[in-house]
């Protein structure tokens, strides 16, 4: 287990703080809601059918959560996924491409027609298709890092 980045489980409750920064940020910027109730919001994220990563404010972000969808597309456990460098989720030549996307987002604070290919722990590479991407702040409305979400990806072949 990744000890800076805790597993969500029901003894962390799920990283509902966390959570809360994400859901809350992304109907600030989008007037839509994530998840549909607040009623076990961490839970429902964590299970949910869509993929939702977030990472921090770094210069060379770190992933700060992906729940069992993004796991299981990026062919990695919590321990391999959560902490590192969320640039390793795309190959190096769409990696600039990346980069003015994650700048893009940080101007207008929150995009909703991102495409590009990412690529699992596994080799495989895969289109995602009308991803959210935004930026999230805490309680205090500081910028803490950007999220991202989608729920239409597409295999390539390698």
């Amino acid at each position: 287990m990744n000890g800076m980045f805790p597993k969500p489980d029901a003894g962390n409750d799920f990283l509902a703080a966390h959570v809360a920064d994400l859901l809350r940020s992304y109907h600030a910027l989008t007037g839509k809601h994530l998840i549909a109730s607040a009623e076990d919001a961490a839970k429902r994220a964590y299970d949910a059918s869509f993929v939702l990563l977030s990472h921090d404010g770094a210069d060379d972000p770190l992933l700060t959560y992906g729940n069992l969808a993004a796991q299981k597309l990026f062919s990695m456990d919590w321990g391999k996924l959560v902490g590192m460098s969320s640039r390793k989720t795309a190959e190096a030549p769409e990696r600039a491409e990346r980069e003015e996307l994650l700048r893009r987002v940080a101007e207008n604070g929150f995009i909703d027609d991102y495409s590009g290919v990412r690529i699992a722990a596994d080799g495989r590479r895969f289109m995602i298709r009308n991803a959210t991407v935004w930026n999230v702040c805490d309680t205090q409305g500081e910028r803490i890092g950007q999220a991202a979400t989608f729920s239409e990806w597409q295999p390539l072949e390698n």
